[in-house]
């Protein structure tokens, strides 16, 4: 690690797979807390009103469901994680690349779900107003995590 202006931190530019797994593992606890909440506290009791007509919407109720959304959180982690770590290459560990990775992030997971689902009439456009702004506090807090996971890596 080396500073290169004011505020910037150049990180080691070889990506290490075992700092990529560990800082993927421990920022994947804040996801899928922030997942579950979001599931549970807007998007489920949403789901289930919009498709009422549906017997069982969302469930979660057994192992295997819980097992697919803790591999499918994981595998967005390490996404949000791998651009962060691309963002941080290019501008170094700062509040650019936080920024930047987790509004990237956001986009190409977040937004582009909602609106097509809400586009295709299985979401409620109103629905994306509270969904959003969650899916973006989400995102800008892993980058956040995966910036100062990295930069005790780096020392």
């Amino acid at each position: 690690m080396r500073f290169i202006e004011k505020g910037v931190i150049e990180m080691n530019n070889k990506f290490v797979v075992k700092d990529f797994i560990i800082i993927t593992l421990i920022t994947s606890i804040w996801v899928n807390i922030s997942e579950l909440f979001r599931f549970f506290a807007y998007a489920k009791p949403e789901l289930v009103n919009f498709f009422s007509a549906l017997p069982n919407v969302a469930p979660m109720n057994d192992l295997g469901t819980l097992l697919i959304w803790g591999v499918w959180d994981t595998l967005l982690t390490a996404l949000f994680v791998y651009l962060f770590w691309l963002f941080a290459q290019t501008f170094g560990n700062n509040n650019k690349s936080i920024l930047g990775s987790a509004i990237m992030s956001w986009c190409f997971f977040f937004v582009l779900y909602w609106v097509a689902n809400a586009n295709m009439n299985l979401a409620d456009w109103s629905s994306l107003l509270v969904i959003l702004p969650l899916a973006l506090l989400e995102t800008v807090v892993a980058s956040y995590i995966a910036s100062k996971l990295y930069l005790r890596k780096s020392t």
